[in-house]
């Protein structure tokens, strides 16, 4: 990586829009943006260790007003939106009607990613309290059933070039998994046997992602942040699933 490039780490999901969010942005600047992907609590920590990036786009806004807090950035802006859906195998019998009973259902097995280190742990688990406002007893039996397969320290890292959630469906580590709507859709695509459910609204978890520019960031990095709440860069993340902010 050269001086002239931008340094970006960004949340997994985020891996489809932004890439083709920062080659847009290569096209018409032509400076190079260099992506790194993960779960954002860990990217997070790793730019409070020191490690070097200069634009931080994390899928909620906690992760990035922490790093603003300690000064690394001097704002964060938020520059999109998700929510939560379920993804299932094909046998699974599930709609949005009965999304809660499926989860519930001890004999269907749900993947989730890990609370904390990934922000869609933590919207799940916003899920499973607003489960327990419908059925009391959901958020005990939902959290202690909850697989966390997925944004830990110690997790895997994700396939490049595959959405990782309908491989570890495919790879029949779970049944059902509770992931952004963005996610969901993706695995559809490259599996079409599996299924992508709404949540019902009463179960309805939206995610807002918030962006970051480090401090000391050169120029271009600043002009990437700007191309990705533009004009371009927004529709280009609409087209990829994602609502405006």
């Amino acid at each position: 990586m050269n001086a002239a490039d931008v340094a970006v780490f960004a949340a997994g999901s985020l891996r489809s829009a932004l890439t083709d969010v920062a080659q847009a942005f290569e096209r018409s600047s032509g400076h190079k943006v260099v992506l790194t992907f993960g779960a954002s609590g860990l990217l997070r920590d790793r730019i409070r260790s020191g490690e070097h990036a200069d634009v931080f786009a994390s899928a909620n806004m906690e992760h990035p007003q922490a790093l603003a807090a300690l000064g690394w950035t001097e704002r964060v802006d938020r520059f999109a939106r998700n929510t939560m859906c379920v993804l299932a195998r094909p046998e699974v019998q599930v709609s949005t009607d009965t999304v809660l009973r499926t989860m519930l259902d001890p004999k269907v097995r749900l993947g989730t990613s890990t609370p904390k280190s990934d922000p869609s742990g933590d919207y799940a688990w916003q899920v499973f309290h607003k489960a327990d406002v419908m059925q009391p007893g959901s958020f005990a039996t939902l959290s202690a059933k909850a697989m966390q397969l997925t944004g830990g320290p110690q997790s895997p890292p994700p396939p490049s070039n595959r959405s990782l959630y309908g491989v570890l469906l495919a790879e029949n580590r779970a049944d059902i998994f509770l992931t952004y709507c963005t996610n969901a859709e993706l695995s559809r695509k490259e599996q079409p046997g599996l299924k992508s459910v709404k949540l019902p609204s009463t179960l309805e978890v939206s995610a807002d992602y918030g962006m970051a520019i480090a401090h000391d960031a050169p120029a271009p990095a600043r002009d990437f942040a700007r191309f990705v709440l533009g004009p371009d860069g927004q529709s280009r993340l609409n087209g990829n699933g994602f609502d405006p902010p």
